[in-house]
């Protein structure tokens, strides 16, 4: 049955809303744009995006949390570990084809779930999935989508999707939205689990954006009361046990992935209580400005899991050569995130498809350089420490098992 929003609940959010410094409450200009785009790499697109979007929504996009260090590091972290080229194998062509929840991929990269695609094109969600249909991949929906989870399925006939819920502490809320995405066709459930508490987003506050979008998959729950993201942000579930996991899969019946996980505990604790996948992620440095490069902690956590569940990765990735070594460190599927958004606002439902494409394309150049015919093979890759000056293995070793890292003093065989 669906609820009104109202007494301490409202008033939280009233006062959340006026916290904000009050600008931009006018909906402003997005993009009508619809068609290739031409890109050089991820970063350059970055640039191109600003110069289109309004201010305030660019800074929501590209924004992290306070000084931005875990930001900045979630793409500096790459730069720890090299490929290492291999040119005599024999490799005539290479496939990224991979499977994931019964959906056969073009390679192994979806889109992280995001909201508020409605602040960089008019078309908002409905251009987003569009986009990933035609570049043949997932696309994983928000709570805090700009358009209802129906609007966006129908947009985009048998387009794969997953839904990210963000819990709220109103249980009849989740099971409506949960019914609505299972009803929908989503594939799996992702449940974010590092957002209990907003990130303190600077480049909001310079920028006086106060997140009044509008989120209708809120909205269609309170009986179509108008529900701004910060309102909706003032009811989230602040802490989750594995009874969150058992509970949102008693519903659905659907897969679940558990998003923002950057713990090894936290991982086995998920892996426990049922997760049928683990989502490394810091948010894409959004939430916790002291919390480590995602990238640093996938190894570890891969290590934890032990291949019992896929790994999903995010944070950071702009370029052929993260897939690569996100894979060769323990990810099974990556998932990217603002970039997409850069290119819907450029060419919209083809922006973003042509950002898929263009990443595809870095990692088929780096897979073929790598001597690595495959996914599964990229995955057995091993990685070289600059400073360490070592061959190492970042995969998800079963702990059983050996590895050998060769260092340029002396090899060495570790048990693990």
């Amino acid at each position: 049955m669906k609820k009104q929003l109202h007494g301490a609940l409202f008033a939280a959010a009233l006062l959340m809303t006026h916290l904000v410094a009050a600008g931009e409450t006018a909906q402003p200009e997005v993009s009508t744009a619809e068609g290739p785009i031409s890109i050089i790499n991820l970063n350059d697109l970055e640039k191109e995006a600003a110069r289109v979007l309004p201010r305030g929504a660019f800074g929501y996009v590209q924004g992290g949390a306070e000084d931005e260090v875990t930001m900045d590091a979630n793409a500096t972290s790459f730069n720890r570990v090299q490929i290492i080229p291999n040119g005599l194998t024999g490799l005539e062509s290479v496939s990224m084809q991979t499977r994931f929840l019964g959906v056969d991929l073009p390679s192994p990269v979806i889109l992280a779930p995001m909201a508020a695609h409605g602040l960089v094109h008019r078309d908002a969600d409905k251009a987003t999935i569009r986009g990933t249909q035609k570049a043949g991949t997932i696309m994983a929906i928000s709570t805090y989508s700009s358009v209802p989870i129906k609007d966006t399925v129908e947009s985009a006939p048998g387009a794969p999707f997953l839904f990210q819920i963000y819990m709220s502490r109103d249980d009849g809320f989740n099971r409506h939205v949960l019914e609505q995405a299972t009803a929908a066709g989503a594939r799996a459930i992702v449940i974010t689990v590092d957002s209990g508490a907003p990130g303190n987003r600077e480049a909001d506050a310079r920028n006086n954006y106060n997140y009044s979008m509008h989120t209708p998959i809120v909205m269609d729950y309170y009986d179509g009361e108008n529900v701004t993201q910060t309102q909706a942000r003032a009811s989230r579930k602040v802490g989750f046990t594995g009874d969150d996991i058992r509970t949102v899969k008693q519903i659905t019946g659907l897969p679940v992935l558990v998003k923002g996980i950057l713990s090894p505990e936290a991982a086995v604790l998920a892996v426990n209580a049922g997760a049928d996948g683990i989502w490394v992620s810091n948010h894409g440095g959004r939430q916790m400005d002291a919390a480590p490069a995602a990238f640093d902690m996938l190894p570890l956590i891969a290590k934890a899991v032990g291949k019992r569940v896929p790994i999903v990765f995010d944070s950071g990735i702009r370029r052929g050569s993260h897939v690569f070594k996100a894979l060769a460190s323990g990810a099974d599927i990556v998932a990217l995130g603002r970039p997409a958004l850069y290119g819907l606002a450029l060419g919209g439902s083809e922006g973003v498809a042509d950002v898929f494409r263009h990443l595809n394309g870095e990692l088929n150049t780096v897979m073929i350089l790598a001597g690595t015919p495959d996914v599964e093979a990229v995955k057995r890759a091993k990685l070289f420490d600059p400073e360490k000056r070592e061959i190492i293995d970042r995969s998800a070793t079963p702990p059983a098992a050996q590895r050998v890292v060769t260092s340029y003093a002396t090899p060495v065989v570790i048990c693990e």
